[in-house]
């Protein structure tokens, strides 16, 4: 997921740890530049007195904030007469607090309630917010009863979602109706946020057009449809009148007129026939990974978010954004395995298996090297012979536009990246609005064309570099004239959390959901890995445990540096006549920057799940 941060004391932090348990701790009013899908109304929680309140703090750019968004939509309409949902758009990168960005973020992820715009962060602050997602339930009375961070809390939710109706109904307190949602104006473009390109055997173009949920075949002019495939509903039918839920990444099986699509919301690779137009499915269940296989028959084995797909050493290598790993295809055996990566979010450079990515969005094959984007660290990356490298890209927490020398280069959330003739790289540098060209002869980076409206990929069709310029909604042809630009670095607003060196404790706190108990019948139920940036972070303590606290020795020679962790807990329904108890794991991962400071706190809590046992969120 993306990463959050720990922050000081806020508004919630000071009036959670000052009550005991089962006290009610009053919300927060919401405050911002704006609302979206309210028909320009402002809202307030007095506004909302009588109805449940779910909070969604999220920021566009996030795969995991995208997965809770479609998770909510069943709880959404279960719940549409006493659920209000409210997106509080807290964003990471400079180009999410654009207010434009942010309307087409909610059109292009069909986000179907209101959302308060908090570009300075401050409703996520009196929030005391740490991290991307995270969930807060307000009660028809206007408090605060539940806080979850991550994903998979939605059954959680439901059963005290239920809990609250029929308190607040039996007390007056609850009112039924309809809430201040109010869809805007459709708009009608022939692609809508297309995502990814290619040329086909026929020297056509295929683009993926992902808010119609289809496909679409192009004249080489780049306009002139010939057809489409796809209802343009969202669905994961096959044959000949197939459905797609947000299809991306496109990549042609050599020698034939088949193409594999990345089905990105199905978690799923879909193979499309050009010649007759059928669909079928060639790999994963539908169900996101969450833990388990990552290896073996491809119908078997779940995948998360695969956002990019690329021929390559004799099978499909698959960008799986939603764990920060690459997989491979392999058509021959009909079997899926985990190319490289550990799941956890971060610049690990080094053997494939050990490598850590960030939300790879991009990939291109160029001989037996794979070149790929990693969103998240806005970086330039390849795989070679089994071994990960970092051309451009400092971590997490840094981002610009920045051309040049590529030690001092920098990107902000790139989403393609092309071979072109001379072996040179194309990157869509999409938070940027730019083309960028990576020649690894020079090691130089520059910028072929700007002001492009967040292209998500490029490709060369009769000697033109055609872009998807996905926030325009169609492709451009470019004829490139490099640009030096010598913009400014940039770093995530939330400042960097003060720990102590020396003994130090990390406790992520996490309460089974009423009615459910932590899974120990296949031994523990819980899992906990920690690393660093750098490494040297950690002197003691780094690693894989089933605890959920840890005790760890910090480097007093470190001065700053980031925590990664990631935590997970298998929770199921706890009655004792039930012999086919349901259960569920909830996962959370950070990316915590700290500074090492005398003087400072030696425990770290983390929240992933309810409130601790004195009525606090874990702050």
């Amino acid at each position: 997921m993306d990463p959050g941060t720990a922050r000081p004391s806020t508004v919630l932090d000071t009036a959670v740890t000052t009550v005991k348990r089962r006290a009610r701790v009053r919300a927060p009013e919401l405050v911002g530049r704006g609302w979206l899908n309210t028909g320009g109304e402002q809202i307030s929680l007095k506004d909302l007195r009588g109805k449940i309140v779910l909070l969604d703090f999220w920021t566009f750019c996030c795969i995991n904030c995208l997965h809770v968004l479609d998770e909510l939509r069943p709880l959404e309409k279960e719940f549409e007469d006493v659920l209000v949902t409210i997106g509080v758009h807290s964003p990471k990168f400079v180009h999410e607090a654009d207010p434009e960005a942010l309307k087409a973020a909610v059109e292009r992820y069909e986000v179907h309630h209101p959302v308060l715009d908090d570009p300075e962060l401050t409703t996520w602050q009196n929030y005391a917010v740490k991290a991307w997602p995270t969930l807060d339930l307000i009660d028809p009375e206007g408090y605060v009863v539940h806080v979850a961070a991550g994903e998979g809390h939605v059954e959680a939710l439901r059963t005290i979602i239920r809990e609250l109706v029929e308190e607040h109904d039996e007390k007056g307190t609850l009112h039924r109706g309809r809430g201040p949602y109010q869809a805007p104006e459709p708009a009608s473009t022939t692609l809508r946020f297309p995502a990814k390109a290619i040329v086909t055997p026929r020297n056509t173009i295929l683009v993926s057009d992902s808010a119609h949920h289809s496909i679409v075949e192009l004249e080489p002019d780049g306009e002139t449809v010939i057809r489409r495939i796809g209802t343009g509903e969202r669905g994961r039918l096959d044959g000949l009148n197939p459905t797609f839920s947000e299809p991306a990444g496109l990549t042609l099986v050599p020698g034939t007129n088949q193409v594999v699509v990345a089905d990105t919301v199905n978690h799923l690779l879909r193979g499309l026939d050009l010649d007759t137009g059928e669909v079928t499915t060639l790999a994963g269940t539908g169900e996101q990974w969450r833990d388990g296989e990552t290896d073996g028959p491809a119908d078997k084995i779940e995948l998360t978010s695969p956002w990019d797909v690329a021929w390559w050493n004799g099978g499909v290598t698959i960008a799986m954004a939603g764990n920060h790993t690459l997989s491979f295809f392999d058509p021959a055996t009909n079997t899926v395995s985990r190319l490289a990566g550990t799941t956890v979010e971060g610049i690990n450079d080094g053997p494939a298996d050990g490598a850590f990515f960030a939300q790879t969005s991009g990939l291109a094959a160029d001989g037996d090297r794979l070149w790929m984007v990693d969103s998240e660290t806005s970086a330039l990356r390849y795989l070679e012979n089994g071994e990960v490298r970092t051309v451009i890209g400092k971590g997490l927490f840094s981002f610009g536009h920045k051309d040049g020398d590529a030690d001092e280069a920098l990107l902000q959330h790139p989403l393609g990246v092309t071979v072109l003739a001379d072996h040179s790289v194309a990157i869509s540098d999409t938070y940027n609005n730019a083309i960028r060209r990576f020649d690894p002869e020079t090691n130089t980076l520059t910028t072929i064309a700007t002001d492009v409206a967040e292209p998500s990929d490029a490709l060369v069709v009769d000697n033109e570099l055609v872009v998807v310029a996905s926030a325009a909604h169609r492709l451009e042809r470019f004829t490139a004239a490099a640009v030096k630009i010598d913009g400014a670095a940039h770093e995530v607003k939330r400042p960097s959390t003060d720990i102590a060196a020396g003994e130090f404790e990390l406790a992520v706190v996490f309460t089974p959901p009423k009615g459910t108990k932590l899974d120990e019948r296949y031994g523990p139920s819980t899992r906990l890995e920690i690393t660093s940036s750098p490494p040297e972070l950690i002197v003691e303590g780094a690693g894989v445990t089933t605890e959920l606290v840890r005790a760890l020795r910090i480097n007093d020679q470190v001065t700053n540096g980031v925590l990664h962790v990631v935590a997970q807990a298998a929770s199921c329904s706890d009655d004792p006549a039930d012999e086919h108890p349901v259960c569920r794991l909830t996962r959370q991962d950070w990316g915590v920057p700290v500074r090492v400071v005398a003087d400072a706190p030696t425990r770290l809590p983390l929240l992933m799940g309810g409130m601790d046992e004195d009525g606090q969120q874990g702050t």
